[in-house]
């Protein structure tokens, strides 16, 4: 049984457990793709379009196009996931 959850404290947040790391880093590739798409910087050399709409694959199940259409679609369903995900995983508060 996995224990994910998601602690608050009065200065920090923390994900703890392979679910809520999950969330913590489909966090960052929607940022990464929303900051590509407005601006055209990659966060860093790691995140080209390639391997964020495969990092975006292999969370939501559905293949992308290349493009910035398929990178619209996979924020808006990476933006879904994370929505689904921090709904389900309790909140501890420190």
């Amino acid at each position: 049984m996995d224990e994910s959850y998601i602690e608050r404290g009065t200065a920090s947040t923390s994900f703890v457990g392979p679910d809520a790391t999950k969330l913590f880093a489909a966090t960052a590739v929607r940022a990464a793709i929303d900051l590509y798409l407005k601006t055209g910087l990659k966060a860093n050399r790691a995140y080209t379009p390639t391997n964020m709409l495969r990092f975006a694959s292999n969370l939501t199940g559905k293949s992308y196009k290349r493009g910035r259409a398929g990178l619209a679609q996979a924020s808006s369903d990476i933006k879904l996931w994370c929505d689904e995900m921090a709904a389900a995983l309790p909140k501890v508060e420190r």
